[in-house]
């Protein structure tokens, strides 16, 4: 309880701020190619890169929007054992609660860089431990448009 308390104070003090800005990852063919073979979404404009530069309006292959939603974790680290040390001490377990919102303003051709971009939207108690939204966007690398813009809900547990 005592370490619920001080994580709720701490993030309720951090509403409206950045706290994390992830390091670039590369999305490559192969990626996309594997994630297309595990979701069953092998429609050509991810996975055919001679059509696709023919048909496509993008000049090539996209990643999946999911995709790109799915790698939220690498991006922000945010379930490595050192960030959940480091970040909720005292908290025996998080889990991804849901999303508030979601969209995809940007496409991510394959060869893209990606970073996140966390910011922390709310904080609160709820029952056995505390809810914090965040607002996690996700860049491309020379892009001015982002490739995802996610509010996050997880909670956390003691």
């Amino acid at each position: 309880m005592k370490e619920e308390a001080g994580l709720l104070v701490k993030y309720r003090d951090l509403i409206g701020q950045e706290i994390s800005v992830g390091a670039w990852l590369e999305v490559d063919q192969q990626r996309i190619d594997d994630f297309a073979r595990v979701t069953g979404d092998e429609q050509w404009i991810h996975t055919d890169p001679v059509r696709a530069a023919d048909e496509s309006p993008y000049g090539g292959t996209v990643a999946h929007g999911f995709l790109t939603l799915a790698l939220l974790p690498m991006l922000t680290r945010s379930n490595h054992p050192d960030f959940f040390q480091e970040n909720y001490p005292g908290m025996r377990l998080r889990v991804n609660y849901g999303l508030n919102r979601l969209r995809f303003p940007a496409p991510v051709l394959s060869g893209s860089k990606l970073r996140a971009r966390t910011k922390v939207l709310a904080c609160e108690e709820v029952s056995g431990g505390i809810q914090i939204t965040y607002e996690m966007t996700v860049e491309i690398d020379g892009c001015s448009k982002p490739a995802c813009v996610a509010e996050q809900v997880v909670r956390l547990y003691s």
